[in-house]
């Protein structure tokens, strides 16, 4: 089922951006197998308790443990190789190839093989080799330093950026647009993501706009990174926080109605000089009542306010719920795969595979006989839970 259905994927164990990957594919219905250490077989699990290991973003695939270090573990997944679509790995540049799996030994035994690295700072440049974060990412690509209060430092947006968007969404994109052009070429490929690649084509419009003259390099006196009064939180009376969204004139029009403000002679809404009048009578009218009052006052008007939610309101909010937004697996609620789609919908994905948890049985599966199996059991090339 699915979008993907019929399409095999390695992904060989890591953090952030390749699992993300991964479980972008699996949820449209591509059969990954998760390549993951064998020491992680051994390891108490919590949500960060293994390498890469986490219950929402792991989920929808089988798990096998493998030693790569090992010359039968590394010519194991040569095999599988052979019958792999795509490979997912994220280690620093040279790594696979000194494992003796990287892009050329695998085209050898597969050419129509997919190869999606993901790293950093790429596959070769002065920083190609050095350890970082999405943070480091982030912080190379003139994004880090554009968000955050104007009086204080910059402030890490999570990991969303570099990780997900910029890093494992990209990376699912290069991987499925690759496997599209060897419709036509009959031949393989390798993707080369890096995230400092990712977050600077995600921020293009912000290049463009600061180039126009439209965008100022000093951080909360923009339209959209908190300086404008019409697009920012406020604080309410039950110390919650509500979103005001209301950059066009006729929503904003309905804002100043909802609060009424319409006929105190406000400075003009584009007019960056009087932002801070605006603002400090925001401030003041939100103040007045709850959260829960604000979003009922607001009534049908369209004045853009929404509540600001916690990770657990989220998942039980009617609007969410209505949707669909989050499923139920192994009684909790995680994020439904998304897009959807009207004639080709996935299954829902299974739960997260403990490490290990199916090495002999999805190696029998990809077509490895049971005594070769059995084999490397014995000398600890392969792990099961």
């Amino acid at each position: 089922m699915g979008p993907l259905s019929g399409l095999r994927v390695l992904e060989i164990v890591g953090l952030g951006p390749g699992p993300f990957c991964a479980m972008l594919l699996s949820d449209l219905g591509a059969e990954v197998l998760r390549i993951d250490r064998p020491e992680a077989v051994e390891q108490t699990l919590g949500s960060l308790g293994a390498v890469g290991y986490d219950e929402v973003v792991c989920r929808g695939r089988r798990s096998v443990a493998i030693d790569l270090k090992q010359p039968a573990g590394a010519a194991l997944l040569l095999e599988l190789v052979r019958q792999a679509d795509a490979l997912i790995e994220g280690f620093r540049p040279g790594v696979m190839e000194r494992l003796g799996v990287g892009p050329d030994a695998c085209a050898e035994r597969n050419p129509k093989l997919v190869y999606g690295r993901m790293t950093g700072w790429g596959q070769q440049g002065p920083w190609a080799t050095r350890p970082g974060h999405d943070l480091n990412y982030i912080s190379m690509t003139g994004i880090a330093e554009a968000i955050g209060p104007a009086d204080g430092p910059p402030v890490p947006p999570l990991n969303l950026l570099a990780d997900f968007a910029g890093g494992g969404m990209l990376l699912a994109l290069g991987i499925l647009a690759a496997l599209q052009e060897r419709e036509r070429s009959g031949a393989g490929q390798v993707v080369d993501a890096a995230m400092v690649d990712g977050v600077s084509v995600i921020a293009g419009a912000f290049y463009g706009w600061h180039d126009a003259g439209g965008w100022s390099l000093a951080r909360g006196r923009n339209l959209l990174d908190g300086g404008a009064p019409f697009y920012s939180c406020y604080a309410t009376s039950d110390q919650r926080y509500v979103a005001v969204g209301a950059l066009e004139p006729r929503f904003y029009q309905q804002l100043l109605q909802v609060l009424q403000l319409q006929d105190e002679g406000l400075p003009a809404q584009y007019d960056p000089s009087g932002w801070p009048t605006i603002r400090k009578r925001f401030e003041q009218v939100f103040a007045t009542r709850t959260r829960q009052e604000w979003i009922e006052h607001q009534g049908e008007a369209e004045a853009c306010i929404s509540p600001v939610l916690d990770l657990d309101e989220a998942r039980s909010h009617p609007v969410n719920v209505a949707r669909g937004v989050f499923i139920e697996s192994a009684g909790k609620l995680q994020p439904r795969p998304a897009p959807r789609f009207s004639r080709s919908e996935a299954a829902l994905p299974a739960s997260a595979a403990l490490p290990g948890e199916h090495t002999e049985q999805a190696l029998l599966d990809w077509g490895v006989d049971q005594q070769t199996v059995a084999q490397l059991l014995d000398a600890r090339v392969l792990r099961q839970r």
